[in-house]
């Protein structure tokens, strides 16, 4: 590809690469941006799918960091969801390469404005952490689950699986919205790093366009995590709100083209 044909690309992946980072360390759902973002500039929807965890993978990984330098992380939960996610993910990803998304569409219409409602409802939903009031054995069973079912969905298809993996930890889990987040980034690098090297290996990503797009995600991940450790719930929660109306519009145009 030319020099000329990528400076395309890049002027329209790398500024919604930064936006869709920021976004996604507040309150995940960065991908409702980024892989529009590559569809938009003209790839493939497999090869789409594959450069967008190459430019994500790397945002995630530094923010998912920083939580784990502030001690805003469930350790144990956070490590069986992550060993959970990686094997979703590999398995979803795989099925990526194979299977229609269709049926997920349908799915997931069903599945956000449930949970629109729920956080709606639920307005002291995250705001303190009752992760103490289950067993050990039971926490980290859920953990596992959680990191199975969506990080196959992760691996699968991708958009909204950080808003999916929090919403989780938090109702599932019980842990207030700020270590669910941390959680969340350490279970999301697992499924990110599974993902990518599935699509890797089957020639699924284009590293000239995903490497500098990891380097604008970095950048976005940095700001957005410094607003969600700054800010915690206050700040989380709404952006909440933004994510799963973006979700819920990409899947409805998703069904109609």
């Amino acid at each position: 590809m030319e020099l000329s044909e990528l400076a395309h690309i890049w002027i329209i992946v790398c500024p919604l690469v930064f936006l869709g980072g920021l976004i996604d360390a507040v309150a995940g759902g960065g991908g409702l941006i980024t892989l529009p973002a590559y569809l938009l500039a003209g790839l493939p929807a497999h090869m789409a799918s594959g450069t967008n965890k190459c430019g994500n993978a790397f945002g995630t990984f530094l923010s998912t960091g920083r939580f784990l330098k502030r001690g805003e992380v469930h350790m144990p939960s956070a490590a069986a969801g992550a060993v959970g996610a990686l094997i979703g993910a590999w398995v979803g990803a795989r099925l990526n390469l194979i299977m229609p998304e269709q049926i997920l569409y349908y799915i997931m219409l069903v599945v956000v404005p449930v949970m629109a409602v729920f956080l709606l409802l639920k307005r002291n939903f995250g705001q303190e952490d009752h992760s103490d009031t289950l067993g050990r054995v039971q926490l980290m069973a859920m953990a596992v689950g959680i990191g199975l079912v969506i990080g196959g969905y992760d691996g699968f298809f991708g958009p909204g699986a950080g808003t999916f993996l929090m919403l989780a930890f938090t109702g599932v889990c019980k842990f207030d919205l700020l270590t669910a987040s941390g959680n969340t980034k350490l279970a999301n690098s697992a499924s990110n790093l599974a993902s990518l090297v599935t699509f890797a290996l089957a020639g699924k990503v284009m590293w000239s366009v995903g490497i500098p797009a990891a380097l604008c995600g970095i950048a976005g991940n940095y700001v957005g995590s410094g607003l969600a450790l700054k800010g915690g719930a206050r700040v989380i929660r709404p952006m909440f709100f933004v994510v799963l109306i973006f979700l819920l519009v990409r899947l409805i145009y998703g069904l109609l083209t």
